[in-house]
């Protein structure tokens, strides 16, 4: 597939678009830093700027596309992650306008032109629980799709209304947009630098529901929305298998969550659940953090 992805220069970006190469898709990157890789061509835009997304939209993927002399291709599918990526890094408000206006015009523009897959980052702070002022459990575990996603930050509530915004884009259209909550992005070299002090403090990873996505398994959970056509709107976690510290569900559930209910009828490995990406999609994590440490 011929593809437009927006935030492939930043940390998950980077993971996902290796892996789309080898597939074989073609990838244009758009960004405001240049990703330096030999078969990927970066756009220097802004998001937020519907007429440069609107130009990029329409853009050659790179400069053998001028060698037929037929025009610029048309995109197959869009992968929108580019944001101002987390809390305090700027102002509350930039990072809301920024989110939000930013994902409109994306989605506008792909849809506008024609481009029938999208697929866009969420987030898991929209359950409220990652970037709360003081703890605040999940209602119930382990944490599905159909959690309530009432959060008091600008960066997870940029993140709720891009899921509006994505299921009226839908609505009206028709075509496939596909929303990944993404749990906390994990690269191969942070297994070791970091998980030992998840290991001997688990409170470390408590605002992240204990849980965890490989930067690589993120690149395949992406493959595979984009191969899987007819869902309409759809919200996804994105997740590995199991939890980021070393005690069991069990002990998980008993010191931290004694109070939450637990819906399912059997202890879950992991209380952030990817079992809808399984069932629709068929994702099937390859990496976990006990293969490295």
């Amino acid at each position: 597939m011929r593809i437009l992805f927006t935030g492939g220069s930043g940390k998950a970006g980077q993971y996902s678009i290796r892996y789309l190469l080898e597939q074989g898709h073609t990838i244009l990157n758009l960004d405001q830093v240049i990703f330096d890789h030999p078969n990927v061509m970066t756009r220097l835009a802004d998001i937020t700027d519907a007429g440069q997304v609107y130009d990029v939209m329409s853009s050659y993927a790179h400069y053998g596309e001028l060698t037929p002399g037929t025009g610029v291709p048309k995109f197959d599918a869009v992968v929108h992650f580019a944001a101002v990526p987390r809390l305090l890094q700027t102002s509350d408000n930039e990072c809301y306008r920024v989110n939000t206006l930013g994902t409109y015009n994306v989605i506008d523009a792909a849809v506008k032109m024609g481009v029938r897959k999208v697929i866009f980052a969420s987030s898991e702070t929209t359950y409220g629980v990652c970037f709360a002022d003081g703890e605040v459990k999940p209602e119930y575990l382990p944490i599905d799709e159909d959690h309530p996603t009432v959060p008091d930050d600008s960066y997870a509530m940029s993140k709720v209304v891009n899921e509006a915004t994505a299921k009226s884009f839908q609505k009206r259209t028709g075509f496939d947009i596909y929303g990944l909550r993404i749990n906390n992005v994990i690269e191969p070299h942070e297994y070791k630098e970091n998980f030992p002090a998840y290991l001997q403090d688990p409170d470390l990873r408590r605002r992240n529901i204990f849980s965890y996505i490989d930067a690589r398994d993120l690149g395949q959970m992406v493959q595979k929305c984009l191969e899987t056509d007819g869902l309409g709107y759809q919200i996804f976690n994105v997740s590995n298998d199991d939890h980021s510290v070393g005690l069991s569900s069990a002990e998980i559930m008993n010191r931290y969550y004694s109070d939450v209910p637990l819906r399912s009828d059997h202890m879950p490995e992991s209380f952030y659940s990817n079992e809808k990406a399984k069932r629709l999609l068929g994702f099937m994590p390859e990496h976990s953090w006990r293969d490295y440490i």
